[in-house]
């Protein structure tokens, strides 16, 4: 048999019903079964016009390609396992999308799974991918150390690339944001909008993003002589709730900052509600800002200031390493030094903070 990949078809050249050949594919095409199997494959280089004929051939006789024959063939099933720590909140489902529209492009599918912010559960669901023999993990680490031995164990056993969150100590790649460059952005942005103080609202020290946005927040603050108390650093969860709870505290303080940085807007939409509750104007007594610009973060009140996540640039680096580490083990080849790519965001200035104080113009004597 000079057929090596069949598919169920709706009306073949045998009949309704049977199977369709990769030789039937061919033969409607006039060309060889090599250049029907590069073709349908994308494995291969072909003309644009040879390419059109033979998908025009396969749909034509109803040919779909036996994936699961495929993948025996190949040793690869062209999916990709993606955990994330919670699929709840917003950022994470449009990270989700990003990787998922990226590995489209490619032609891999893609298998979600939700840690449910427990670094037990986390290593269960990357030991379930490993046993459906996918390509790759994609993984965003719930936990900034205790997810380190699953996370290792994993990328011993196959390609695995960490993406925003990182565990390190790990013999990984990862992509990601640059949060210490994001919190300068932030914090020259409020200092030039008149803040001379500020907080800090974030979840506990329990990963990276945190605390990169932690030590991003104290440094430019101290370089741009910022007053930042310690009683004003409040760290919780990555929750509305926890964002109001964290007003209500400052609140009853002495004094109130002139700004709130928060770790991320779930939480700054907290910030902001809860101002308004208390009577605290926004931005005129208190500026606000977020991170990760969300869907709902322009639709505040008022609308938020906050970082942009480069998403769609994350998704294709995270999907490019991931093709590089496969590439290099399926070769048999030593791999090169672990890649840290650190994306510069950007600054989406909204309602939640004010305009730069205009410049005094030099006078003429």
């Amino acid at each position: 048999m000079r057929s090596t990949e069949t598919g169920n078809g709706r009306q073949g050249a045998g009949g309704p019903g049977n199977r369709v050949t990769i030789a039937e594919v061919a033969e409607r095409a006039g060309v060889s079964t090599a250049t029907v199997s590069r073709v349908l494959s994308g494995r291969g280089q072909t003309s644009a016009e040879m390419q059109r004929r033979v998908r025009r051939a396969a749909d034509e006789l109803g040919y779909r390609v036996n994936s699961i024959a495929r993948a025996l063939r190949n040793s690869r099933t062209d999916t990709v396992g993606m955990v994330v720590p919670s699929i709840t909140n917003p950022f994470f489902t449009s990270l989700v999308e990003s990787v998922e529209h990226a590995l489209g492009r490619e032609g891999k599918e893609l298998f979600l799974c939700d840690a449910q912010s427990d670094p037990e559960v986390e290593a269960r669901r990357l030991a379930s991918l490993v046993a459906r023999n996918v390509d790759g993990i994609i993984v965003s680490p719930s936990h900034g150390t205790a997810s380190g031995a699953a996370v290792q164990e994993t990328a011993d056993r196959l390609p695995l690339v960490q993406l925003d969150r990182f565990v390190g100590g790990t013999d990984t790649d990862w992509v990601g944001v640059d949060d210490i460059a994001a919190m300068r952005q932030v914090i020259d942005h409020l200092h030039d909008g008149g803040a001379r103080s500020a907080a800090f609202v974030g979840s506990q020290l329990t990963n990276s993003s945190t605390e990169q946005r932690l030590a991003g927040f104290r440094r430019r603050a101290a370089e741009r002589d910022l007053t930042v108390l310690e009683d004003w650093v409040l760290l919780g969860d990555y929750t509305v709730e926890f964002g109001e709870a964290a007003v209500a505290r400052l609140a009853r303080m002495d004094a109130l900052p002139d700004a709130i940085v928060c770790a991320d807007d779930l939480i700054a939409l907290g910030v902001t509600r809860a101002c308004r509750a208390h009577g605290i104007d926004v931005p005129g007594r208190v500026q606000v800002t977020g991170f990760d610009n969300i869907e709902f973060a322009r639709l505040g009140e008022p609308a938020l200031t906050t970082v942009d996540q480069p998403r769609d640039r994350i998704a294709t680096e995270a999907v490019r390493l991931l093709a590089a580490a496969a590439s290099a083990a399926a070769d048999g080849g030593e791999r090169g030094p672990c890649a840290h790519i650190a994306l510069i965001p950007s600054l989406v200035v909204r309602d939640s903070t004010r305009a730069p104080a205009p410049r005094e113009r030099p006078t003429d004597h």
